[in-house]
């Protein structure tokens, strides 16, 4: 047998032998089985998988989180963008109406401003064709009204009453259409010269 180490005290009495030795025992195991894990070629590569697999699957949740995160923050930035060019688009459609609306407004009162132009020329060409027309004619035109009122009789009377009044109530449209047919009457008289 070997000697025991200088550190350790000599036993006593066949008691402590027996304790010492089952530590002892005790110790060797361990140490056996350490050495035999080492050993263990499938069992070390087993424990190697599984701990790529957990450090796998943490990585695919850290990945899947990451991408779930960027998805969001892509979802928000094109909902962002989109309400932006929605608003965009509106003001620029309110601009373009604002604009055709005040086109409108111009085209109205030009059409305003001619009409009344027309108007003005056509009652001036009646005025100019009444004040032309010789005087023997004006009172031709006097005693065929006296004669009217004379032999016309009351029914007719009353009905050219009515008319002549309803022409006053609508003088301007008279004047007019009087004075759009001078104006044709004279550019066919022109084309004919």
């Amino acid at each position: 047998m070997t000697q025991p180490p200088h550190d350790e005290p000599t036993v006593s009495s066949p008691e402590e032998l027996r304790e010492q030795v089952e530590q002892t025992r005790a110790e060797l195991g361990e140490t056996v089985e350490a050495l035999a894990a080492k050993t263990d070629v499938k069992g070390r590569a087993q424990e190697k998988a599984a701990e790529v697999r957990e450090q796998a699957a943490a990585k695919t949740a850290e990945v899947k989180e990451q991408a779930a995160a960027k998805t969001a923050e892509v979802k928000e930035q094109a909902a962002a963008k989109a309400a932006e060019v929605k608003e965009q688009a509106a003001a620029k459609t309110a601009e373009v109406k604002e604009q055709a609306a005040a086109k409108a407004g111009e085209l109205k009162e030009q059409a305003t401003v001619k009409a009344g132009e027309l108007k003005a020329k056509a009652a001036d060409l009646a005025h100019q064709a009444q004040d032309r027309l010789p005087d023997q004619v004006k009172d031709k035109a006097a005693q065929a009204g006296q004669l009217w009122e004379e032999k016309a009789p009351e029914p007719v009377r009353e009905k050219t009453a009515q008319g002549a009044q309803l022409a006053r109530d609508n003088r301007k449209v008279l004047l007019a259409a009087a004075g759009v047919a001078v104006v044709a009457w004279l550019a066919r008289r022109r084309r004919k010269s």
